[in-house]
């Protein structure tokens, strides 16, 4: 039974967002395919990646369309802006991790947000080097068997001809309503006659799919040296940033090395440190394991056990940080260590939880 503990935790560690109106949660029906399946926040990207399956592509062709159309569809969660993780594993069982994450720029420092804490989250100054465009083309470059171009291609159309709002999109959309209104490009994409969009209306981004388009013909160098990082610098030092070219051109994505640990009878390849949800993740599990069977984690109490442990889990990571500037072997090792998760789970009371402090120790 530990399988389906596993996935009750993995969907546990992936919620990050309220209900949203026509969102499907809860979903208990097991999909199967013979050859591939694409799962994406955006069925229309799902798609998109299952096209390039059909066209010959394999998993990672399919993933780099899928990550170019949601940062159209769902732009709230994804974006050539941004950054992302990538693990690929290969037939012959080798499992790569690529860190494709956004880095701070050169003249940022550590009390940058000190008079403003909100500039940490909007403006210029909450903006990182983006990695994403370089990230997709550099796991494109070593696994890629389609054209560049046509694994662009689609998020092109989208942005061109325009899609339809999902509910998903326009929820986040109201949560930042304020924002929007004081924002000339996100004004002038979400908003027609003073009011946001609905959902079901048309969204176009003419100047996304141009963009797009650059990044399809001239690949990555025309988006950390070209035209458009000039358009990036200006555009972002309007807002009160401090990115410069030399940030971008000096931008490079990271091989690193994937975590590997057997939990439950399964092996467990994840993304290493400056993610922090891999480790965490198997360090839960570990917990959990030690009391010896899903029946044990099942129910109310099941449930109060598995809080307790992501309450420890939550609390530890926070010693983690930039492997670039932090060696984070030590919190790495203590969070795998099996030992430490008899240790939490001795401390996981049936009756009780505990204030904050109590999690810090």
């Amino acid at each position: 039974m530990w399988p389906s503990l596993i996935l009750l935790i993995v969907l546990f560690e992936g919620i990050s967002c309220q209900s949203v109106p026509g969102t499907p949660i809860n979903r208990k029906e097991v999909i199967t395919e013979e050859h591939g399946v694409v799962a994406a926040d955006d069925g229309r990207c799902s798609q998109i990646g299952s096209t390039i399956l059909q066209r010959g592509g394999h998993a990672v062709d399919a993933s780099i369309a899928t990550a170019f159309c949601l940062g159209v569809v769902s732009p709230a969660s994804s974006g050539i802006g941004a950054g992302g993780l990538m693990l690929i594993r290969s037939a012959n069982g080798l499992v790569d991790a690529y860190d494709m994450r956004e880095t701070a720029p050169a003249a940022a420092s550590r009390d940058m947000y000190a008079n403003d804490p909100t500039a940490k989250e909007q403006g210029g100054l909450a903006v990182g080097v983006p990695g994403q465009v370089l990230g997709l083309y550099t796991v494109w470059k070593k696994y890629g068997k389609l054209s560049w171009k046509e694994l662009v291609k689609p998020a092109i159309a989208l942005a061109g001809r325009g899609f339809k709002l999902s509910p998903y999109l326009h929820f986040q959309m109201t949560q930042v309503e304020p924002a929007i209104r004081k924002d000339e490009g996100l004004r002038e994409k979400f908003m027609a006659n003073g009011t946001l969009l609905k959902i079901g209306d048309i969204v176009r981004d003419a100047k996304l799919a141009r963009t797009l388009k650059k990044i399809a013909d001239h690949g990555p160098s025309v988006f950390y040296t070209g035209s458009i990082a000039v358009d990036l610098v200006h555009d972002i030092g309007e807002k009160g940033g401090i990115i410069t070219m030399e940030d971008l051109k000096g931008y490079v994505v990271k091989q690193r090395k994937p975590i590997f640990a057997k939990v439950m009878n399964h092996e467990i390849f994840t993304m290493p440190p400056p993610s922090s949800g891999g480790v965490g993740l198997i360090m839960v599990l570990n917990v959990l394991a030690q009391y010896g069977s899903a029946e044990a984690l099942s129910g109310t109490l099941g449930l109060h056990r598995l809080v307790e442990a992501m309450k420890h889990m939550f609390a530890e990571r926070t010693n983690l940080g930039d492997p670039d500037f932090v060696n984070v072997e030590p919190v790495i090792s203590q969070m795998l260590s099996l030992k430490f998760a008899r240790e939490v789970k001795s401390r996981i009371n049936d009756s009780t939880t505990h204030n904050p402090d109590f999690y810090l120790e």
